[in-house]
């Protein structure tokens, strides 16, 4: 009898999942009790990461070479189609920072008219607690804030982390978000390719902004896929 490899074993993991997974799904899918190794979950992440069988469409979500025509359809994503592929990082960067903030026990907020834009097969609007933005200031600087990507509340209802999503669109228009909300104690975030990190050091460094220039993060989206499984884990551990 033939022995099933690891590597098989995730193959055919994403293979029933559709062609596609995440790395949050093999993890919970997959029966390492065989495996002769204290930490599976790397094992996983290693054999995605170096199996030519395997492509990365995001960081943290993988497919099938033999199923990629089908998987990119599936999300409407044309690899090397700027606005095909602008569409699908912001849903779905957007889709984890609501997963990371629920796993923290923080109420999520996105935009009204972000609610039908997708999480891979998920709409954003099934995913996040609220598109009813909390009535927790005045009314102009409401107006501003409800524009914001993804916002964490706490218990009080209050703001806590505020995150823009720029793919392709001006980080300044992000930081002038933020600028208008400096007054509140929260933190603020741009979430981009690690390419943008310079454009986005350049433009927080004009003079107007140097009140916020402190507080304002640069979040790389693998950064951002590896706080998702950062907290995965952590969950994994307390249950």
């Amino acid at each position: 009898m033939k022995k099933i490899t690891q590597e098989t074993q995730v193959v055919d993991a994403i293979r029933e999942n559709g062609g596609y997974s995440t790395l949050k799904r093999l993890y919970e899918v997959i029966d390492s009790s065989s495996w002769k190794t204290k930490t599976p979950n790397e094992s996983i992440r290693r054999i995605v990461q170096q199996s030519p069988r395997i492509f990365k469409i995001q960081p943290g979500l993988w497919a099938l070479q033999e199923c990629r025509d089908e998987v990119l359809r599936k999300f409407e994503l044309k690899i090397g189609n700027k606005q095909s592929e602008e569409i699908f990082s912001h849903g779905y960067y957007q889709g984890l920072l609501i997963e990371i903030g629920k796993l923290q026990n923080f109420t999520t907020y996105i935009p009204p008219q972000d609610k039908h834009k997708k999480f891979i097969e998920q709409y954003l609007g099934d995913l996040t607690d609220t598109t009813e933005l909390p009535n927790f200031t005045y009314q102009n600087l409401l107006r501003r804030a409800k524009t914001i990507d993804v916002i964490w509340f706490n218990e009080r209802n209050m703001p806590s982390d505020f995150y823009e999503v720029e793919h392709t669109t001006d980080i300044k228009n992000s930081l002038s978000k933020f600028y208008e909300l400096q007054d509140f104690y929260a933190n603020f975030y741009i979430v981009a390719n690690a390419h943008r990190k310079q454009e986005f050091e350049d433009k927080l460094n004009v003079s107007i902004y140097s009140p916020i220039a402190k507080r304002v993060k640069f979040l790389d989206y693998e950064r951002v896929s590896s706080m998702y499984e950062g907290i995965l884990k952590v969950k994994k551990f307390n249950w």
